[in-house]
């Protein structure tokens, strides 16, 4: 019959397989991308979805991210006002950039970043674990100052008898003597980059850039205690939700229990 018919046997016997549709991957990349706060790139869509039994390449994501125009707030530009003064302090770099603890609260690290308040600069302090990169400690203020630092290791709900290190960068406002008799209180050796090395301090400022683009580049706040409210949201979401790369995509809180867990048994 083939033969008759001047048709090749493989047509004869293909058999047309419809493709999958796209409709629920596009559905769980829509879902996965809103509940980022509109930050994930194809790269940590990729594992999200693979939570999800979804098995895809980034050009795929991608395909459908601009499908839909979801453009990840990284994309964005940003604009970076004059840096402060010096701490001069002669305390070295303890820490010697050993970032990959092998204990929670035993190494934390801060920094002080700048915020748009209605038409003038307020500022956020965040105080890191090492171990799993959480935010232990966070406030926000008018002022870039030692008491915005004081403030946020006021929140520090873990025990701080337990930290061995604190480190910041060389900026003015951790050059205080209130500062220097809390960690002293607490047994706390402290830590300075060195100066005009960023790469000494790069967790914060890695944590920074990231609070940047998923969080300040896309509100808009009009006073202190939006502020205040909205950051709160951020750090209960960067805790429990957000996947971190250094933690192979774990959370901060599921990499803390996991080694906990191990631990106990």
């Amino acid at each position: 019959m083939c033969r008759a018919l001047e048709i090749s046997r493989g047509s004869y016997y293909y058999e047309v397989i419809k493709k999958e549709s796209d409709a629920k991957l596009e559905q769980a990349i829509i879902e996965e991308f809103a509940k980022s706060k509109n930050n994930y790139g194809t790269r940590k869509l990729k594992k999200r979805l693979k939570k999800r039994a979804f098995t895809v390449s980034r050009r795929r994501i991608g395909r459908i991210m601009n499908k839909f125009h979801l453009v990840s707030n990284y994309d964005k530009r940003s604009y970076k006002p004059q840096q402060s003064g010096v701490n001069q302090a002669k305390t070295e770099n303890a820490l010697n950039r050993e970032f990959d603890q092998e204990q929670p609260m035993k190494a934390i690290v801060t920094d002080l970043t700048y915020v748009k308040v209605a038409n003038k600069w307020f500022y956020v302090c965040f105080i890191l674990d090492l171990f799993n990169r959480e935010i232990i400690g966070y406030s926000a203020g008018p002022n870039k100052t030692a008491d915005l630092v004081l403030q946020a290791l006021a929140t520090v709900k873990g025990d701080l008898h337990t930290v061995k290190v604190f480190h910041t960068d060389r900026g003015k406002e951790f050059d205080n003597h209130i500062l220097d008799e809390l960690l002293g209180t607490f047994d706390i050796v402290r830590s300075l980059s060195r100066k005009g090395n960023p790469y000494d301090n790069a967790v914060a400022e890695s944590t920074y850039k990231s609070f940047k683009f998923e969080f300040v580049y896309g509100h808009t706040f009009h006073t202190l205690y939006e502020l205040q409210v909205q950051l709160m949201d951020y750090v209960h979401w960067w805790n429990p939700v957000r996947p971190h790369g250094s933690l192979d995509y774990e959370t901060p809180i599921d990499y803390r229990e996991g080694w906990e867990q191990e631990q106990s048994e």
